[in-house]
């Protein structure tokens, strides 16, 4: 089973598990400020729950890769959206500050 480590965090999910259902079960948020609730709820639209991923993760598909290309989000910054990031194995997340997490500070 892999391991994510994220903002002090670490627990285990199922190989191929949705990474933004893994931190929502394990108590930790994916979204910042109001983004809590305003929100795509997981498809891939909205674009407030990216992070920074450091492990093996699935391809991103056309959807994610449409909406990180548009403001505030930038393709060079090496963010995923969690909502559609299958777990491929072991994972350090790192969430940044920002409605759609797009800022360079981290989030603790």
């Amino acid at each position: 089973m892999p391991t994510i480590k994220t903002q002090g965090k670490t627990f285990e999910c199922e190989l191929g598990a949705n990474l933004r259902q893994v931190m929502l079960k394990n108590g930790v948020s994916v979204y910042n400020g109001t983004a809590n609730t305003i929100n795509c709820h997981g498809f891939g639209t909205c674009g407030t729950c990216a992070v920074e991923i450091e492990g093996a993760v699935s391809d991103m598909g056309w959807r994610e890769k449409a909406r990180l290309s548009l403001p505030p989000h930038s393709l060079e910054k090496n963010r995923r959206l969690s909502c559609q990031v299958e777990v491929l194995g072991d994972l350090t997340v790192i969430k940044h500050q920002g409605f759609w997490g797009q800022e360079d500070e981290i989030t603790l």
